[in-house]
């Protein structure tokens, strides 16, 4: 080492080798040098090159974690909706009232038609029944009746597009629409496949018999004309789509229907069509968006989401304590390197950046290894479906993953955002330490 000149200020050295470690170059070869060192950390310290591993390692988990995570939430709400929209619409006009039925209907469907953000409007009824297909097994089902395929109608779900067997025009051999089309689940369990006679039973009261002078219930035989599945449990398991007149005449509604369903130009807008439409009509009409229509499970959503924020928050907390405590083990052991140093000129600064360079290094390293592993492990867990779920309880049979780049983007950032901010107590600390007394340190 060449000693200083008198014209020198005190951290404005050079080594033997001719590196300036002056206090006033940001970063300079030999602070890179010391922290890759420090780094590798050979010989007696060695351990401490395994602790630096540790705490990337700890940087890989919480950023693969955090990028799943996200991905998972991404996932569920898109599956979720898309699953959803497919056989519920994005509005519902109803009614309040002890019928909770639309007489007539056909004037206000004219009447929200017109209104501002409406593309399409299409009656419907529903109701409840018994359903047999010649088996011992009955089963509960919900009985939708729609406008056939090919109306002039414009539909107002996608659910005729998903018939995996047949079609929605409910027409049957003989010409009639007196088809239903089952979900796949619910045909699998009633064996109810194209050709087959279903037999239900009306939930919705009674009607007088003549012959037996008494009420009875509403029986009704359809045939089975198409198959639909959906991927969703509750549709494919317990729906039953049938012609709009012949659900009507089941439901014993008359020409009445339960209410019109509403397709928007943009589905994010339907709660403010939705509000257009009930200044529009007044009492005793109301409106339903989809969000209210499935409220309860977006609910849940959204406390599965504040449940992730929490676990979010621990995992950053424990990949910042990790870092924190790894560069704090490698400042007490190199106590007395770093009192030669500051002896030998290096300022303050100099000490704090070798440092953090470090922790920049540890952080760089972890993020990029968290990223690809958790896009890797995302991709993988989507496109091979290697984690089921049970479709009674969470509506879908696995579990869905959606990478977003922003979204990965943003948690890698973070990744790498805490692991600069945990080098930050430990590289003050080192370049607090008296020359003195760290070298005097054993």
């Amino acid at each position: 080492m060449r000693g200083f000149g008198r014209g020198d200020e005190w951290g404005a050295g050079e080594d033997g080798r001719g590196h300036r470690f002056g206090h006033g170059s940001v970063v300079n070869r030999l602070e890179l040098e010391i922290a890759w060192r420090y780094l590798r950390a050979r010989g007696r310290t060695r351990w401490l090159s395994f602790i630096s591993v540790i705490a990337i390692g700890g940087i890989v988990i919480g950023v693969s974690a955090l990028i799943l995570i996200i991905g998972v939430m991404n996932g569920l709400q898109t599956d979720l909706r898309e699953k959803i929209l497919v056989g519920s619409p994005d509005l519902r006009v109803l009614v309040y009232g002890d019928e909770l039925k639309i007489t007539g209907w056909r004037a206000v469907q004219a009447k929200v038609r017109t209104i501002d953000g409406v593309v399409a409007v299409a009656p419907f009824v529903l109701t409840q029944a018994l359903a047999n297909a010649g088996h011992d097994y009955t089963e509960g089902v919900s009985v939708s009746g729609i406008d056939p395929a090919g109306a002039s109608v414009r539909p107002v779900t996608s659910i005729r597009e998903h018939a995996t067997m047949g079609d929605f025009s409910f027409v049957t051999k003989d010409g009639k629409r007196r088809g239903a089309v089952v979900g796949k689940l619910l045909a699998d369990r009633l064996s109810a496949y194209p050709g087959a006679r279903l037999t239900m039973v009306s939930a919705a009261g009674l009607r007088p018999d003549a012959v037996l002078g008494a009420l009875v219930p509403r029986i009704a035989e359809f045939e089975v004309t198409g198959v639909f599945e959906t991927g969703m449990y509750e549709y494919d398991n317990s729906y039953v789509f049938v012609d709009l007149s012949a659900a009507q005449e089941f439901a014993g509604l008359d020409s009445a229907v339960t209410g019109l369903e509403v397709a928007t130009a943009d589905r994010w807008v339907a709660p403010a069509v939705a509000e257009r439409i009930g200044t529009a009509l007044e009492f005793p009409y109301h409106t339903v968006d989809w969000q209210e229509q499935n409220s309860s499970l977006f609910r849940a959503l959204k406390l599965e989401k504040m449940g992730m924020g929490v676990i979010l928050l621990l995992i950053i907390v424990v990949a910042a304590f990790n870092i924190v405590s790894t560069l704090t083990m490698v400042v007490r052991d190199k106590t007395r390197e770093i009192g030669i140093l500051k002896a030998m000129g290096f300022t303050e600064g100099g000490i704090r950046r070798v440092f953090l360079i470090q922790g920049v290094v540890i952080g760089l390293v972890g993020t990029l290894l968290g990223t690809a592993l958790g896009a890797t492990l995302g991709v993988a867990i989507d496109k091979y479906r290697l984690i089921t779920l049970d479709p009674t309880i969470y509506f879908i049979d696995h579990l869905p993953v959606r990478l977003e780049v922003g979204d990965t983007l943003m948690m890698a950032l973070l990744g790498f955002a805490v692991a600069a901010v945990a080098t930050l107590y430990p590289a003050w600390q080192a370049s607090r330490l008296y020359p003195i007394e760290a070298i005097r340190d054993e």
